[in-house]
Parts: C-alpha cells; structure tokens; sequence
C-alpha cells in the first residue's frame, strides 16, 4: 500500500504600512515641522524688534550724553520756552525753577560776546532738537521712532552775571524726559501685516557748570 506525501508550499508574505497608515505618519510629520518652523520664525522676528528697540534706545543715549557733556563745558545758562527766538534773549542767563521746554548755553570754545552761537535744545512736535547758531538751524536729535512725551529742564545758580552774581549757587541743570520708543517688526500669523512693541522710559540727567562760578 503506497502512501501519498503532500508537499504544502507555505509563502510567506512581508506586509508594508497601509495608505492609511502613511497619510497618518506625514499628517503628523507636518503637523510637528509647522509648529517648530512657527516657533522658530516667532524667536527669530522676536529677537530682530528687539535689537531694533535696543538700537532706539542707544539713540536716546547718546543723544543724551552729549547734551549733559555739552552742557558741563558751556556756561551762560539759559532756561526758557520754545517760542524764543531772539538771539539777545537766548545768551541771557536766566533761572528756571518751574522748569522749562528750552535750553540755550554758550558753548565751550565759543565768544560770549556773539549772541549768534549759543547752543539750543528744546523739544518741539515729539522730538528733542539742537541748534548751534541760536536757533537759526535745527537738527533732531533723536530718532523717529522715540516719542518724547514730556521734556522740561530745570536750572538753578544761572541768573546774574558770569562770575560777578555773587552768589553760593553753582548753575546747575536737570533734565527730565518721558515718552515712548518703539521698534517695527513683521508678524508671521498674518502674511504682510506690522506690529509694533513700545517700551516706556523716564529719564533724569543732572549736569553742573564746570567753570567756578560762586
């Protein structure tokens, strides 16, 4: 009696994702790139309107440092208000104590006797301005971007005559200034769109007449 062998042939199959399963796996591929790429543009956008801010505000410095150090060398103190424009007036030494939006100075190295060269700051439609021809000129000096809301300076010891007042008051300056500074920047949720970032400031400045004048 013969007996039958079968052979049975197993096949054995290697089985790959599914379209279900890679729409599934590049849906969250994406999902993940697009929220780190927003991120990413978000720091990158964040730390350009800063260095703008920081830029502005180095402005405003140095625009005040070379008031004060202007200031400190010139002598004639002037203190008034913003619609002054007479030359005679401006070389006048005058206190101010309730404080003023103008300040005029003859500066160091310059005649006393030429009325037509005092140095002038004042601050006039959100900026701080200098002349140094008595107003004849004008020059901003700081920034667009800086909103000076409040400018008044206040001086002290300055009235009289340089050197002959006889008074135990050295002219002293103090500046005061508040406003706004701000830096422009691109936004990345809206495509084209602007948003801005302001920061508030207040700044005080004290300077003392170099020269002796008790």
């Amino acid at each position: 009696m013969k007996k039958m062998i079968t052979t049975k042939t197993i096949h054995h199959q290697s089985r790959g994702f599914t379209l279900i399963e890679m729409m599934v796996a590049v849906a969250l591929f994406a999902i993940v790139m697009t929220v780190s790429v927003g991120a990413l543009l978000s720091l990158v956008d964040a730390n350009r309107k800063a260095q703008s801010l920081q830029s502005v505000m180095n402005n405003l410095n140095v625009a005040l440092d070379g008031m004060v150090r202007s200031i400190r060398m010139g002598v004639n103190y002037h203190c008034g208000n913003i619609n002054e424009l007479n030359q005679t007036v401006l070389s006048t030494r005058v206190d101010c104590i309730s404080g003023g939006q103008l300040f005029a100075f003859e500066a160091f190295g310059n005649s006393r006797s030429n009325n037509s060269d005092q140095w002038v700051y004042w601050f006039e439609d959100g900026r701080l301005y200098k002349s140094e021809d008595s107003r004849t000129t004008a020059l901003p000096i700081t920034a667009p971007e800086i909103q000076i809301d409040s400018f008044e300076v206040f001086v002290t010891g300055a009235a009289g005559v340089l050197n002959q007042d006889g008074d135990v008051i050295q002219p002293k300056v103090v500046i005061s200034l508040q406003g706004t500074a701000g830096a422009e920047g691109n936004t990345f949720s809206v495509v084209g769109s602007a948003e801005k970032i302001r920061t508030t400031f207040n700044i005080q400045a004290v300077a003392s007449q170099r020269l002796l004048d008790l």
